[in-house]
């Protein structure tokens, strides 16, 4: 099972109200399947791609009336010590650092523009049993309207080196998060040797003004096509796409339920790649 260094991405969950329709819609728009709910912790119920585990959906605590949303957890040896330099750094804590059960210690946070975010470190459960295949996470991105403040909060909390992408490339084409192109800024959070983490994406005025800021999830499809058809045959919405890629065919979406997510099949690239360059 894979180790995450600190500040990786390393599971989504999201609540639904209804937890059979969000079985019902990902088993057919992205392969899952579904182990046993675990009524001890709220009926949290992982989903799994090929046996591995790669997710899980919830039930909303009892009173709780927050929309559906997947929540993108970073990895931390340290939740509490993590937790502190998200106070420090300006972030906000929505929920402390809980223990759960022997599986590991979570938090829930706030970046300072307002995107929420956990913090997971791991006990027994160590994270996604697998990524970037079809049926798995595959990229993350932040969307935020104020820049400079996650430019300056994460690499306070993480060990992240920002990188700078190069979107001249695009002309009229789109950059990764499904937006812009030439003269889009687009950064990068990345770990150790430059191994990328997550884009940091502007929104700019194609985003209606009540959208507050979120992290989207990518989780990789065996065709981009296929899974867009998938989502509104079984009533989700496609916010943009399918459009082709260097990254690969990709589509912003919403399940059922309201849930963003984007898919992207990774197998289809158009054009090179962009050059990074240190922010």
């Amino acid at each position: 099972m894979p180790e995450y260094p600190e500040g990786a991405p390393c599971w989504v969950d999201a609540m639904f109200t209804d937890l059979e329709a969000a079985k019902t819609f990902y088993a057919e728009v992205l392969g899952w399947t579904f182990g046993e709910a675990a009524s001890e912790f709220g009926s949290y119920t992982q989903a799994y791609s090929d046996g591995k585990a790669v997710a899980a959906v919830v039930p909303p605590m009892p009173g709780a009336d927050a929309p559906s949303q997947w929540c993108l957890y970073f990895a931390s040896p340290d939740a509490a010590a993590t937790g502190e330099k998200i106070k420090a750094a300006g972030g906000e804590l929505l929920m402390e650092p809980m223990r759960v059960g022997t599986f590991g210690t979570m938090l829930i946070a706030k970046e300072p523009s307002g995107a929420v975010f956990g913090v997971w470190q791991p006990g027994d459960h160590r994270g996604f049993e697998k990524t970037g295949e079809p049926g798995a996470f595959a990229w993350a991105e932040v969307f935020t309207r104020d820049a400079a403040a996650v430019d300056g909060f994460l690499p306070r909390v993480f060990p992240f080196q920002v990188q700078t992408m190069d979107m001249s490339y695009a002309g009229e084409g789109e950059g990764p998060g499904g937006a812009g192109g030439a003269g889009m800024d687009y950064k990068v959070f990345t770990l150790g040797a430059g191994e990328p983490a997550l884009g940091r994406m502007v929104m700019g005025s194609e985003f209606p003004p009540e959208v507050p800021p979120y992290f989207q999830v990518y989780f990789g499809v065996p065709d981009c096509d296929e899974a867009v058809a998938a989502v509104r045959r079984l009533g989700g919405r496609v916010h943009f796409g399918p459009v082709d890629s260097p990254f690969g065919r990709m589509a912003a979406v919403a399940d059922s339920q309201g849930a963003v997510f984007a898919v992207i099949d990774m197998s289809k690239r158009v054009g090179a790649v962009p050059k990074m360059t240190p922010a």
